[in-house]
């Protein structure tokens, strides 16, 4: 069976999540290289998490209008896996308003840096599934997990860093905390990419 045969509107709803997920990753980067105008771009943030919720709970709905069965299971779990990707986006940077931070750290610019790269790879592989350019995708899956690794050498850098560099312990849980979503924001784009894999497997 082809996949999606005759629901590739579909892939066109995954592409514009996936492009809204950029734009959150990207407004990530500039919070933590920009911490002085912290409310205005988290409100940003917040709004392009509730415009992925919208477009999530769309596709569900169109999901249950369809009859492809076969497919859904695969597309329930890749909507799900990029909705949490953009709620920890927005569940990060939240923190910084929660927390009263005044300041940011090389370590988590370079942590955002991580998931806004990741993103746009995933947003070019849900482009060139919709065009069933299955190799290329399973190209971009092995560039994602590539990734992830890489943040998680980050994430530990910069956990061990935080108990360098200071002793002040409610400093220490702060930054913790924020450098914890950011590296789960990144194990969940590794989600998506095993998930994009085994619809590519499978269909292909």
């Amino acid at each position: 069976m082809k996949l999606f045969s005759n629901n590739t509107e579909f892939l066109k709803l995954f592409e514009d999540i996936a492009f809204n997920l950029t734009k959150g990753a990207a407004l990530l980067v500039q919070l933590m290289q920009d911490i002085e105008h912290m409310e205005m771009i988290l409100a940003e943030i917040q709004e392009v998490e509730r415009e992925g919720d919208r477009m999530t709970h769309d596709l569900i709905y169109k999901l249950n209008q369809t009859s492809a069965k076969m497919d859904k299971a695969d597309l329930y779990a890749l909507a799900s896996s990029l909705d949490d990707v953009i709620d920890l986006i927005w569940s990060s940077a939240d923190r910084f308003s929660l927390f009263s931070l005044k300041e940011t750290t090389k370590d988590a610019i370079t942590m955002a840096r991580d998931i806004l790269t990741t993103t746009e790879v995933i947003h070019s592989a849900i482009i060139k599934l919709r065009h069933k350019k299955y190799s290329i995708v399973r190209e971009y899956c092995v560039e994602i997990n590539r990734l992830e690794n890489k943040g998680d050498i980050n994430y530990r850098n910069a956990i061990a860093g935080l108990f360098d560099e200071t002793k002040d312990a409610i400093y220490i849980i702060k930054w913790k905390d924020i450098y914890e979503r950011l590296e789960d924001a990144l194990d969940r784009c590794e989600d998506v990419a095993n998930i994009l894999e085994t619809i590519v497997l499978k269909y292909a």
